[in-house]
């Protein structure tokens, strides 16, 4: 009867079923379960391992350079309001209305923490989501311009529920670069959400550009009903590195 069982199981594809249903019988004349007691408890077994398998999945596909949580934020290093800030993106309502949020603020401050955190929460909730940094997209972009697969490059960028574009402002860029960057963004403007971190103030963007025109619209396209979190004080990093010395 088991083999049947996990044959069944797997031709319907309900692998947790196929691989645990000894130990769910077991559990169920445990409780002398009913029937319909049975069916419940094997099918919400299912169900949760899909989900969290889903979760696993999407966390992965989205390219995370390491896992940080929101949970692990030190909010009481923040300024009240940007702690505030910070806490009302947690209900994540900014993808829904596909609103922008740009992180600023000098290294090592809680900007690429947060981002993840945000992109962490997104995937637990069923969101795809993708994390690179501005100069591997820009990276990306021309070879995929190169290889006349900048179109299908485009498409897969915008189905994303969220982007996360990390490290805006360490290179700068040419005006190919600038200008397929401004291209592909404003084929999102509105409609999905993007979170930016960035160590340079918007009147400093040009630096990156090179092109006071293109910095205006892409300065504007951005930050229009965008939440926009200046995070000041000290690097992290540095803190942390300094209590370990002194430890």
């Amino acid at each position: 009867m088991m083999n049947v069982i996990e044959r069944l199981a797997f031709k319907l594809k309900l692998s947790h079923i196929r691989k645990n249903h000894q130990a769910s019988i077991n559990e169920a004349m445990n409780k002398n379960a009913s029937y319909e007691e049975f069916l419940k408890i094997i099918l919400e077994d299912e169900l949760n391992v899909r989900e969290q398998n889903g979760i696993e999945r999407r966390i992965k596909n989205a390219k995370f350079p390491y896992l940080k949580y929101l949970s692990e934020l030190k909010f009481d290093s923040f300024p009240l309001e940007v702690a505030n800030q910070i806490r009302e993106l947690q209900s994540l309502r900014f993808i829904e209305q596909g609103r922008n949020v740009i992180l600023v603020g000098n290294p090592g401050v809680g900007k690429t923490h947060t981002a993840i955190g945000l992109g962490i929460a997104a995937c637990m909730i069923n969101k795809n989501v993708l994390y690179i940094t501005v100069p591997n997209l820009i990276t990306k972009l021309k070879e995929s311009m190169t290889l006349n697969q900048l179109t299908n490059y485009k498409k897969k960028f915008i189905s994303y529920d969220l982007v996360i574009l990390d490290e805006l402002g360490y290179i700068t860029f040419d005006k190919q670069g600038s200008e397929l960057l401004f291209n592909l963004l404003s084929m999102r403007n509105e409609t999905k959400s993007i979170i930016i971190t960035t160590n340079l103030a918007f009147n400093r963007w040009q630096e990156i550009f090179n092109d006071p025109t293109l910095t205006a619209a892409m300065v504007d396209r951005l930050t229009h009903k965008a939440h926009v979190i200046n995070i000041k004080g000290d690097s992290y990093r540095l803190k942390e590195t300094m209590e370990w010395l002194n430890s």
